[in-house]
Protein backbone atom coordinates (compact mmCIF):
# COMPACT_ATOMS: atom_id res chain seq x y z
CA UNK A 1 0.00 0.00 0.00
CA UNK A 2 1.57 3.63 0.44
CA UNK A 3 4.21 5.27 -1.81
CA UNK A 4 3.68 7.55 -4.60
CA UNK A 5 0.03 8.15 -6.15
CA UNK A 6 -0.04 6.98 -9.57
CA UNK A 7 0.69 9.70 -12.96
CA UNK A 8 -3.38 11.56 -13.07
CA UNK A 9 -4.22 9.46 -9.49
CA UNK A 10 -7.33 11.51 -8.10
CA UNK A 11 -6.28 13.32 -5.13
CA UNK A 12 -9.10 15.36 -3.13
CA UNK A 13 -8.23 18.63 -4.06
CA UNK A 14 -9.76 20.28 -7.38
CA UNK A 15 -7.66 22.39 -9.38
CA UNK A 16 -8.39 25.15 -11.66
CA UNK A 17 -7.43 25.67 -15.31
CA UNK A 18 -7.30 28.27 -18.20
CA UNK A 19 -7.50 26.66 -21.35
CA UNK A 20 -7.40 28.88 -24.79
CA UNK A 21 -9.28 28.52 -28.07
CA UNK A 22 -9.91 30.62 -31.11
CA UNK A 23 -13.47 31.52 -30.80
CA UNK A 24 -13.90 31.38 -35.03
CA UNK A 25 -12.23 27.82 -34.06
CA UNK A 26 -14.17 26.31 -31.21
CA UNK A 27 -15.76 28.99 -28.68
CA UNK A 28 -17.76 29.28 -25.54
CA UNK A 29 -20.52 28.99 -27.76
CA UNK A 30 -20.33 25.90 -29.40
CA UNK A 31 -18.89 23.91 -25.91
CA UNK A 32 -22.58 24.94 -25.11
CA UNK A 33 -24.59 23.48 -28.65
CA UNK A 34 -22.48 20.00 -28.02
CA UNK A 35 -22.04 19.90 -24.14
CA UNK A 36 -19.23 18.48 -24.24
CA UNK A 37 -15.79 18.12 -26.50
CA UNK A 38 -12.26 16.30 -26.44
CA UNK A 39 -9.57 19.16 -26.00
CA UNK A 40 -7.53 17.92 -29.27
CA UNK A 41 -4.69 19.16 -30.82
CA UNK A 42 -2.45 20.23 -28.07
CA UNK A 43 1.49 19.89 -29.64
CA UNK A 44 3.36 21.70 -26.61
CA UNK A 45 4.52 19.53 -23.79
CA UNK A 46 3.92 21.59 -20.63
CA UNK A 47 0.23 21.74 -21.81
CA UNK A 48 0.28 17.94 -22.56
CA UNK A 49 1.77 17.71 -19.21
CA UNK A 50 -1.12 19.25 -16.92
CA UNK A 51 -3.42 17.26 -19.05
CA UNK A 52 -1.86 14.09 -18.42
CA UNK A 53 -0.32 14.43 -14.83
CA UNK A 54 -2.31 17.48 -13.13
CA UNK A 55 -5.82 17.53 -14.32
CA UNK A 56 -8.95 15.61 -12.93
CA UNK A 57 -12.41 14.90 -13.77
CA UNK A 58 -14.55 18.45 -11.93
CA UNK A 59 -11.59 20.49 -12.39
CA UNK A 60 -12.97 23.98 -13.04
CA UNK A 61 -11.81 26.01 -15.98
CA UNK A 62 -11.68 29.25 -17.47
CA UNK A 63 -12.48 28.93 -21.51
CA UNK A 64 -10.51 31.78 -22.86
CA UNK A 65 -10.97 33.44 -26.38
CA UNK A 66 -8.00 33.59 -27.25
CA UNK A 67 -6.98 35.48 -30.85
CA UNK A 68 -9.98 38.02 -30.92
CA UNK A 69 -10.53 41.08 -30.33
CA UNK A 70 -10.93 41.81 -27.74
CA UNK A 71 -9.54 38.64 -25.85
CA UNK A 72 -11.12 37.49 -22.73
CA UNK A 73 -12.51 34.87 -20.23
CA UNK A 74 -16.10 33.69 -21.66
CA UNK A 75 -17.57 31.36 -19.62
CA UNK A 76 -16.47 28.06 -17.54
CA UNK A 77 -15.80 24.45 -18.34
CA UNK A 78 -15.27 21.53 -16.05
CA UNK A 79 -12.99 18.50 -16.66
CA UNK A 80 -14.94 15.92 -17.57
CA UNK A 81 -12.40 12.74 -18.43
CA UNK A 82 -9.40 11.62 -17.42
CA UNK A 83 -6.54 12.18 -19.74
CA UNK A 84 -6.30 9.68 -23.13
CA UNK A 85 -4.95 9.83 -26.31
CA UNK A 86 -5.44 12.55 -28.75
CA UNK A 87 -6.76 10.60 -31.83
CA UNK A 88 -6.16 13.08 -33.96
CA UNK A 89 -2.27 12.56 -33.60
CA UNK A 90 -2.52 9.07 -35.52
CA UNK A 91 -4.44 10.55 -38.27
CA UNK A 92 -2.38 11.37 -41.32
CA UNK A 93 -5.01 13.62 -42.69
CA UNK A 94 -5.39 15.66 -39.60
CA UNK A 95 -3.40 18.91 -39.22
CA UNK A 96 -2.10 17.63 -35.68
CA UNK A 97 -1.03 14.44 -37.02
CA UNK A 98 1.99 13.49 -35.66
CA UNK A 99 4.44 10.91 -37.46
CA UNK A 100 6.64 10.31 -34.49
CA UNK A 101 3.94 8.95 -32.36
CA UNK A 102 2.26 5.71 -32.26
CA UNK A 103 -1.03 4.19 -30.74
CA UNK A 104 2.03 2.04 -28.86
CA UNK A 105 3.79 4.85 -27.63
CA UNK A 106 1.21 8.04 -28.11
CA UNK A 107 2.86 11.40 -26.94
CA UNK A 108 -0.18 13.71 -27.45
CA UNK A 109 -3.06 13.14 -24.45
CA UNK A 110 -6.07 15.16 -23.59
CA UNK A 111 -9.43 15.26 -21.66
CA UNK A 112 -12.68 15.99 -22.24
CA UNK A 113 -14.17 19.43 -21.36
CA UNK A 114 -17.98 20.06 -20.36
CA UNK A 115 -19.82 23.26 -20.71
CA UNK A 116 -20.93 25.05 -17.32
CA UNK A 117 -21.59 28.37 -17.52
CA UNK A 118 -20.84 30.88 -20.64
CA UNK A 119 -20.69 34.71 -19.05
CA UNK A 120 -23.01 37.96 -19.75
CA UNK A 121 -20.26 39.22 -20.99
CA UNK A 122 -16.87 38.68 -22.35
CA UNK A 123 -14.25 39.60 -19.34
CA UNK A 124 -11.60 40.91 -21.27
CA UNK A 125 -7.55 40.72 -20.56
CA UNK A 126 -7.45 44.33 -20.40
CA UNK A 127 -9.42 44.05 -17.17
CA UNK A 128 -7.27 41.26 -15.82
CA UNK A 129 -4.26 42.96 -16.06
CA UNK A 130 -5.59 46.21 -14.68
CA UNK A 131 -6.36 44.41 -11.59
CA UNK A 132 -3.55 44.66 -9.12
CA UNK A 133 -5.33 40.81 -7.07
CA UNK A 134 -4.21 38.87 -10.84
CA UNK A 135 -0.65 40.60 -11.28
CA UNK A 136 0.67 37.21 -10.86
CA UNK A 137 -1.96 35.04 -12.68
CA UNK A 138 -0.19 33.14 -15.70
CA UNK A 139 -2.10 34.32 -17.96
CA UNK A 140 -0.91 37.88 -17.16
CA UNK A 141 2.76 37.51 -17.50
CA UNK A 142 4.99 39.01 -20.19
CA UNK A 143 5.90 36.11 -22.70
CA UNK A 144 3.17 33.56 -21.59
CA UNK A 145 1.83 31.79 -24.21
CA UNK A 146 0.52 28.60 -23.22
CA UNK A 147 -3.24 27.41 -23.91
CA UNK A 148 -3.52 25.65 -20.77
CA UNK A 149 -2.41 27.16 -17.14
CA UNK A 150 -2.74 26.28 -13.93
CA UNK A 151 -4.95 28.98 -12.25
CA UNK A 152 -4.34 29.43 -8.57
CA UNK A 153 -7.33 29.02 -6.20
CA UNK A 154 -7.44 32.72 -4.98
CA UNK A 155 -7.15 33.92 -8.82
CA UNK A 156 -10.06 31.94 -9.34
CA UNK A 157 -12.02 33.46 -6.25
CA UNK A 158 -11.29 37.00 -7.54
CA UNK A 159 -12.41 36.28 -11.24
CA UNK A 160 -15.54 34.80 -9.77
CA UNK A 161 -15.98 37.44 -8.01
CA UNK A 162 -15.85 39.68 -10.65
CA UNK A 163 -17.75 37.90 -12.63
CA UNK A 164 -20.96 36.49 -10.92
Amino acid sequence: MGGKPRVGARTDQKRFWLMKSEPDVFGIDDLQRVGQEPWDGVRNYQARNFMRDKMQIGDRVLFYHSNAKPPGIAGIAEVATESYPDPTQFDPNNKYYDPKSSEEAPRWMLVDVRFVKKFKSLLPLQEVRDNPALATMALVQKGSRLSIQPVTESEWSTLMDILD
